[in-house]
């Protein structure tokens, strides 16, 4: 069931329904800013992660700052940009089985679609589906840089595949997806820029054995919001497949010294005190349904003394110590999410809201995109 607007353009925050996803505009529109000054210069295109936002709306914001298009995890999730106007687009995942390959073939006929492969049967169905819809499709090689998840092993086995998407006339080989999703939470830039570099060595590697083979690499893509400087910089990386930069959540704060590039908390759930009858504890209705605890439990915004410290389906338990005033009966605060993705997927809308006031409702229209 689509839920119910929690707001109108106009209201102040504070009379907003809730639980709500907020958005403050001023520090959001920052971070699409800051990523598109951070990144002109070093000549790699931003491919921004719609899997964080789910919504054409925020797509064509960052277009229009300059991204060459957007990424997503799930036919469902491209579809809905597609159908919202987003014309490039790359699965960054493997696309498995007959009746998602043939939506990601009609999908093509609006827009310019990519998907990724790391086995060669899966390589065979997409090709027989490409030829079945009398068209042709790109596909990207994924591979294993320190994930330890889906992808081919980098060098020979990569360029073997590689070839055996450029030799068929039913599909075009797009390049190489290099994605070290584990690098972006290691905790101190050390650690991370010792995982990047190994996903650097490793994609120049690939790169240079499909020159020796005469195949040319349009995209080295991968990279996230906790390392896309060092991709960026590499010269071996030319797209950056970043998402939760443009919201930021709980878990990026906890890297050591902070995630490069100056973003800002931008994305908030919104919750209202239903019960405060005992001294040193509330509750607020925001639980699991609300907000994602996979990465921790949410941060109170502004209020360090008070603590988010447990969730239930419907409620989350503030506690605070005795020298301290808690938050009232109806009171409204601001949580920032420990993971920002999973946290979008539960509501409808976006509320938008700049000094205080709702400018904007944007649909989160790929939300719940599983397929």
């Amino acid at each position: 069931m689509l839920q119910p607007l929690p707001a109108q353009p106009g209201m102040r925050e504070d009379e907003v329904d809730t639980p709500a996803l907020l958005i403050d505009l001023d520090a959001f529109e920052h971070n699409l800013d800051r990523m598109a000054g951070l990144l002109r210069p070093t000549g790699a295109r931003l491919r921004a992660h719609a899997k964080t936002h789910k919504s054409p709306v925020v797509a064509h914001l960052q277009i229009a700052r300059g991204a060459v298009g957007q990424c997503v995890q799930k036919v469902a999730e491209a579809e809905v940009l597609a159908w919202g106007g987003v014309l490039d687009i790359l699965v960054t995942n493997e696309v498995v089985g007959d009746a998602k390959l043939a939506r990601l073939l009609a999908l093509s006929r609006i827009a310019r679609v990519a998907v990724c492969a790391d086995d060669a049967s899966n390589v065979a169905r997409i090709e027989a589906a490409a030829e079945g819809a009398g068209q042709r499709m790109t596909v990207l090689v994924e591979i294993d840089v320190g994930m330890g998840r889906a992808g081919v092993a980098p060098g020979p086995d990569a360029v073997a595949l590689a070839a055996r998407i450029a030799g068929s006339p039913h599909l075009i080989f797009g390049g190489l997806q290099a994605y070290h999703g584990s690098a972006q939470h290691m905790r101190s830039a050390s650690e991370r820029g010792q995982a990047v570099g190994g996903a650097v060595d490793d994609a120049r590697r690939t790169v240079e054995q499909l020159r020796q083979r005469g195949l040319d690499c349009p995209i080295v893509g991968g990279a996230g919001t906790g390392t896309f400087e060092m991709e960026a910089a590499s010269g071996v990386y030319n797209e950056v497949q970043a998402g939760s930069y443009c919201f930021m959540d709980a878990d990026y704060g906890r890297n050591q010294d902070g995630v490069s590039g100056g973003f800002k908390q931008a994305l908030f759930v919104l919750a209202t005190v239903m019960s405060a009858a005992r001294p040193g504890l509330a509750v607020l209705d925001a639980g699991h349904k609300a907000v994602a605890v996979d990465s921790g439990f949410p941060l109170v915004w502004q209020r360090d003394s008070v603590r988010y410290t447990g969730a239930s389906d419907e409620h989350g338990k503030l506690e605070w110590g005795s020298e301290t005033s808690g938050p009232k009966l109806g009171e409204k605060l601001r949580l920032v999410p420990g993971h920002c993705d999973p946290t979008v997927d539960r509501f409808d809308w976006y509320v938008g809201v700049r000094g205080g006031r709702v400018e904007c409702l944007w649909p989160i229209a790929a939300r719940g995109g599983l397929a």
